[in-house]
């Protein structure tokens, strides 16, 4: 029955690029999103071999209230993103490649200000900053990557962190805000601990 099953799979995942792959900005061969609540393809790139599992949400924003947009949403080849993706784009949004996703992430380029009390704050300008995200990075569960952050490659983002700024190459950080506690020393070829700011400490 499994090898069935999994003829079925390779066959219903085929046909799905077969019809989508036009909609897309572009869509390289193997990338699949499983059953997604939201998706807007044409602001969209997806390189090969991308996995997007179920329930996600990955919407470019192209006009708010007066505003217009001209959003970029890149996933580059072999990003692998698990269920509940909640990504909101309305200029740009890369993930570099071999980049792994866990559950109920939200990453988002779109501040939502609070400047005047008389107006909701839903229906205020919203303010835009674009986001990356680093080639072979790790980010864990229900972390929130917010606007104008920057990550590095090799590094890894551990779980309910909301990254509120950079975080360069080879480090982990964790935390409400996310903080750098340990870094990769290229000169010694050791993992180190660091101060929040990334910089080694030393006794």
């Amino acid at each position: 029955m499994r090898p069935i099953k999994n003829y079925f799979k390779f066959g219903y995942r085929y046909i799905w690029w077969i019809i989508f792959r036009t909609r897309f900005k572009k869509l390289g061969k193997n990338s699949f999103i499983y059953n997604p609540i939201l998706i807007t393809p044409s602001y969209i790139y997806c390189g090969k071999n991308v996995k997007v599992f179920k329930s996600c949400r990955i919407q470019g924003i192209t006009k708010y209230n007066n505003t217009y947009f001209s959003p970029t949403i890149r996933l580059e080849d072999n990003v692998s993103i698990q269920q509940n993706l909640h990504l909101t784009c309305a200029n740009s949004i890369v993930i570099g490649e071999n980049t792994a996703i866990a559950s109920n992430v939200t990453i988002t380029d779109i501040h939502h200000p609070y400047e005047n009390i008389n107006i909701p704050i839903e229906k205020q300008d919203i303010e835009v900053k674009d986001v990356t995200i680093g080639k072979n990075c790790k980010i864990y569960n229900n972390a929130v990557i917010l606007p104008g952050v920057h990550i590095g490659n090799h590094v890894t983002i551990g779980a309910n962190s909301v990254v509120t700024r950079d975080v360069p190459d080879f480090c982990v950080a964790t935390g409400a805000p996310a903080k750098i506690f340990k870094k990769y020393n290229i000169e010694t070829k050791q993992w180190g601990k660091t101060n929040p700011d990334g910089s080694f400490i030393t006794i």
